[in-house]
C-alpha cells in the first residue's frame, strides 16, 4: 500500500439523496496493489447531525467541487456529543468541475 496524500474540504452530507448538514472532511488516500485507490478518514459535523446519521448506509457527502462519495461509517459506536467520525469511502462520482 502506498500513500498518495491527503484533502480536506467542505460539502454537504446527504442521505437517501436528501440534503442534511453542511460539514469538513478530512481524508487520506492510498494505493493498493491491485492498482485500486482507497480513501478513508474524518468527518466534522453538529453532534445532533452525526447522531442522527451515524450507522445509516445511505449517507453522501457532495462536496464543494463536485465529487459525491459515498460514506461508510468504520466505527461500530459513536462517543456521546461527538461532532466528528471516521468513514471509508465506498463510491465516487464527479458532477461537475470547478474551474
Amino acid at each position: 500500500m502506498r500513500y498518495l496524500g491527503g484533502t480536506t474540504g467542505s460539502g454537504i452530507l446527504k442521505c437517501a439523496g436528501a440534503d442534511v448538514v453542511r460539514a469538513t472532511y478530512d481524508f487520506d488516500s492510498y494505493a493498493q496493489k491491485s492498482g485500486e485507490i482507497t480513501r478513508c478518514g474524518e468527518i466534522r459535523l453538529p453532534s445532533a447531525a452525526l447522531a442522527g446519521l451515524f450507522g445509516r448506509p445511505d449517507v453522501e457527502l457532495l462536496t464543494d467541487d463536485g465529487q459525491l462519495l459515498q460514506l461508510k461509517f468504520s466505527e461500530r459506536k459513536l462517543a456521546p456529543a461527538s461532532d466528528a467520525a471516521h468513514v471509508d469511502v465506498v463510491g465516487q462520482r464527479v458532477l461537475h468541475a470547478q474551474y
